[in-house]
């Protein structure tokens, strides 16, 4: 029986959801193959086996227990921001040979970087919004800013996972206090123009069979837009499938899996949308989306009648086909 090393926590304001997510996988993980949660934080990083926790060591890929020393087939990284988000988790891996069902550190730190990410996709005339990168607060005028963007504006720290630090600036008197929240949570920020339109997110894996593109979920926010609050404290309606025409359904399914082609991405990923007068712009490529009983992912499997079992074992047995 192969051992997954389901790596989870780490370093950000998302490290609850991380563990939700973690146990939902590990409840829900085909049965042939033994799942140990590996909890990671900047002060140590622990098994969570039979009961105890032990040191994990990264250099050994594996941990000691009552003597006997027990190494992990396989890793899967799924913690939400640094330093799993982002890559730095599967750099670690790919350098100790121990293979992984992510994608892998270039695809993750692409992805996990807002104005990078957009940049790539733009080059491939993939519509996104009108942005701005700034690396200090004082890098443009309000003024300037507001020219090229008019007004709202989204303000998000660029370099970061979390949905923390996330502004929608309406008037300008606003935009300070809206850079001062992104720096806090990033070293550097995107503004972004914006997007008037109907929020969809699409589920994309790959299998035997080929890419697999989930049904769609219309993300209906109660918030100004889809924050923290709105995500994770049930301030938004998600509505699997979308409530849109199948031809604009299809078109961004097909716009997801050309993204996931073009970013060599791994392993599940969700990509989210606003349609604009039936043009369906990236707003954001997610790694490692959340995977708690209330998360969207699972919303998408329900609707597609997949059950969480089945999905993992069909990417499982792809990306460790080797």
């Amino acid at each position: 029986m192969k051992r997954i090393g389901l790596f989870c926590g780490g370093f950000s304001s998302e490290y609850a959801i991380s563990i939700l997510s973690a146990n939902t996988i590990q409840e829900n993980f085909p049965k042939n193959y033994e799942v140990v949660k590996i909890t990671v934080t900047k002060e140590n990083w622990l098994v969570d086996y039979q009961g105890e926790s032990i040191p994990f060591d990264l250099n050994t890929g594996g941990f000691v227990f009552h003597g006997n020393h027990y190494s992990i087939d396989a890793g899967l990284v799924y913690i939400h921001g640094n330093p799993g988000e982002n890559g730095k988790i599967q750099a670690l891996l790919d350098m100790h040979e121990i293979p992984y069902i992510n994608s892998g550190p270039l695809a993750s730190s692409l992805s996990f970087d807002k104005w990078y990410c957009n940049q790539f996709l733009r080059a491939f005339d993939i519509p996104v919004a009108k942005s701005i990168f700034l690396s200090d607060i004082n890098e443009r005028s309000h003024s300037e800013i507001i020219e090229t963007l008019g007004l709202p504006i989204f303000v998000k720290p660029s370099d970061s996972g979390s949905s923390y630090g996330i502004s929608k600036v309406k008037q300008p008197s606003e935009l300070n206090e809206a850079l001062q929240n992104a720096f806090n949570e990033g070293k550097t920020v995107v503004l972004e123009s914006f997007l008037d339109g109907t929020e969809v997110t699409c589920g994309v894996y790959q299998t035997a069979d080929g890419l697999q593109a989930l049904p769609l979920t219309e993300i209906a926010s109660e918030n100004e837009f889809f924050d923290y609050d709105a995500k994770y404290n049930g301030k938004s309606q998600e509505i699997t499938p979308a409530r849109i025409t199948p031809e604009i359904s299809i078109q961004v399914q097909e716009r997801a899996k050309k993204i996931y082609q073009l970013m060599q991405l791994r392993s599940i990923a969700r990509i989210d949308f606003m349609i604009v007068k039936d043009v369906p712009y990236v707003i954001e490529v997610n790694t490692t989306p959340g995977f708690s009983t209330a998360s969207i992912v699972p919303q998408m499997l329900v609707c597609a009648n997949i059950s969480i079992e089945s999905f993992w074992k069909s990417i499982v047995e792809f990306e460790l086909k080797d």
